[in-house]
């Protein structure tokens, strides 16, 4: 039997957890959790629908499709509740997809830790493609081709690719252009798209243009998103996917709803109630969202800023809520201190700096590079008061405990070489 092991992001989330327990002051940037108090009208709705205690169609109720298809609708991309299905978060649709679709998984390196467990636990080859300079989410489209059709001549079967817009781990998005570059290669390779689209509402500049691949190659995308990201509701546990028009996307759509039956029956009812009323987008709770990605892009552009200062390298943050330093232009400083590698750059951290940061190496990056994400959303404070004054305050970075937390970050980039 092949030996498994959790998603190193959720098993570094619990060796903190624990280690915290007994006592050890740690800053925990390593796990991508939104830490913001849940807005005062889901919890409402979320008791409303308590009474909602039956099944109800696997793919989800229609009032929430509805909410789900004005969702996208209202974003260039027309929709029928009858291509939406609703999911205990969108990681079990991501799951159910790749269950569903013929071939091999093309990924971008580096990319979010369950793509390709994912594929793995399928059976499926999976094939990494560097993302490009600009941005991480996508393949870089100089080199897909490439590793595309000699995966092919070697007798594997690339059929899907996965893009993250905006992108965990990189805390970027891909610009239309190249949104358009891959997507006329999806064309061209034959290679269906899921567009993992959950940190679309973390753009961090609304006026910064975003191309969904759905809007440019509609027949052959699936979008998956959820409410855990722009809301700070990951435990609640509410996703959604959206399949393409034509014979295509009702055959996927079909085989996904078939394994959700065998798999998670339905979205729980009440979880359904809040989905209704989050997709639907009432204003109040878009001003929610407008000041949480604020609080976002502010402090991860400090965070940026702090990591630049101290000699690495890194894409500035356009969305969500991570950075992705790499810190090869001071290897030789590094390699003084035994930090050859992600892995023992992730221990020097945590045991010499007591800041928790996840590995490239955890993400399909090259295990030799000095590369590894942070979770700035990890700054605001560990309680909801503190969270919320960040979430309030004209300039987050003047509190106390941002401010801290980020000089805690600082700190850390030098203690590396004490």
């Amino acid at each position: 039997m092949t030996t498994r092991s959790i998603s190193p992001n959720m098993a570094l989330d619990q060796l903190i957890i624990e280690r915290k327990a007994r006592g050890e002051d740690i800053l925990h940037l390593g796990f991508g959790e939104s830490r913001l108090p849940v807005f005062p009208a889901l919890i409402e709705r979320l008791m409303a629908g308590a009474k909602n205690s039956a099944y109800g169609p696997v793919v989800g109720g229609l009032a929430a499709r509805r909410a789900v298809a004005g969702w996208f609708d209202r974003r260039r991309l027309p929709t029928d509740p009858g291509q939406i299905v609703l999911a205990p978060g969108s990681k079990p649709l991501l799951m159910a997809l790749q269950m569903s679709l013929p071939g091999d998984l093309v990924v971008p390196r580096p990319a979010w830790n369950t793509y390709v467990p994912q594929a793995v636990a399928l059976g499926k080859l999976v094939h990494p493609v560097p993302i490009p300079e600009a941005c991480g989410g996508v393949p870089d489209p100089a080199l897909l081709r490439g590793v595309v059709e000699d995966a092919r001549a070697a007798g594997a079967n690339p059929r899907i690719m996965i893009l993250t817009l905006p992108d965990n781990p990189t805390g970027t998005h891909a610009p239309p252009a190249l949104v358009r570059e891959l997507c006329a290669l999806a064309q061209e390779l034959d290679l269906v798209i899921i567009s993992d689209e959950i940190y679309r509402d973390v753009l961090h500049d609304p006026r910064e243009p975003f191309l969904s691949p759905a809007e440019i190659a509609p027949e052959r995308t699936v979008v998956t998103t959820g409410l855990s990201k722009n809301l700070a509701i990951g435990g609640w546990r509410i996703g959604a996917a959206r399949f393409p028009e034509g014979p295509l996307g009702e055959d996927i759509r079909a085989a996904v709803a078939a394994a959700a039956s065998e798999v998670w029956s339905n979205l729980a009812g009440p979880m359904q109630e809040v989905a209704a009323y989050a997709f639907d987008e009432p204003p109040e709770l878009t001003e929610h969202i407008a000041r949480s990605t604020r609080l976002h892009g502010i402090v991860a552009r400090r965070a940026h800023e702090l990591l630049v200062k101290a000699g690495g390298a890194c894409r500035p943050p356009t969305g969500a809520f991570y950075l992705y330093p790499d810190l090869e232009p001071i290897r030789d400083a590094l390699a003084e201190h035994g930090v050859t590698d992600s892995a023992s750059l992730e221990h020097r951290f945590l045991e010499h700096t007591g800041v928790a940061v996840l590995g490239g190496h955890h993400l399909g990056d090259l295990p030799q590079a000095l590369r590894f994400r942070i979770a700035t959303c990890q700054l605001y404070g560990p309680t909801e008061e503190a969270q919320q004054q960040a979430l309030d305050a004209a300039d987050p970075l003047q509190l106390p405990y941002v401010s801290q937390a980020l000089s805690r970050w600082e700190e850390s980039l030098v203690r590396l070489f004490c």
